[in-house]
């Protein structure tokens, strides 16, 4: 199902909704417990950084989890982000009702994962991107799969392709442009 590099940046262009998968995409699939058998989770500092980027650039971050954890709320609300959903069973589902709260299409939106689990959001929403060390099989239905492994950046890898697609080169083109865009952004 991979697209023509032009044909994927002119529908990336177009987004304005990323639902991201958590477990094996925003971490690297592992779940560490403490001795009080608290699931902790190991986030990248890109990844939050990216999140950031989108919104302040207006394209609005979804998080979507089949778990829950104390971990993840945390990190959820550090990085400001109000569309989410956790202890999901059914993505596609979820997937729809995120839409309708960012107000978006889902040619507007597009899903990134890992698993089996994320098929349906794949097929719910207008592109899915998987992480390199997806399964074959869900690779097979993404759009296109990212170069950089989940839990190292894969969100930041997505998030910086939005942002080209649409432009925001300032972004990246000098600390400068970088401040203005980032004014208020927590990693």
């Amino acid at each position: 199902m991979p697209q023509a590099s032009s044909d994927l940046d002119q529908a990336l262009a177009r987004i304005r909704l990323v639902i991201t998968d958590v477990d094996g995409v925003l971490t690297d699939g592992g779940l560490y417990y403490d001795a009080n058998g608290e699931c902790l989770k190991r986030f990248h500092v890109r990844d939050g950084l990216g999140m950031r980027m989108l919104e302040e650039c207006g394209v609005r971050v979804a998080v979507l989890s089949g778990r829950d954890s104390p971990a993840l709320r945390a990190r959820v609300a550090d990085l400001r982000l109000d569309l989410c959903d956790f202890g999901v069973k059914d993505k596609a589902a979820a997937c729809r009702a995120l839409m309708a709260q960012a107000g978006v299409t889902a040619e507007e939106t597009a899903c990134l994962g890992d698993d089996s689990i994320d098929l349906p959001a794949f097929g719910a929403c207008g592109l899915s991107f998987a992480v390199p060390e997806a399964a074959d099989y869900v690779k097979a239905q993404a759009t296109a799969v990212l170069k950089t492994p989940g839990g190292s950046g894969a969100f930041r890898e997505l998030a910086d392709r939005i942002l080209r697609a649409q432009g925001r080169g300032e972004v990246f083109a000098s600390a400068e442009g970088f401040g203005k865009v980032m004014h208020r952004a927590v990693q």
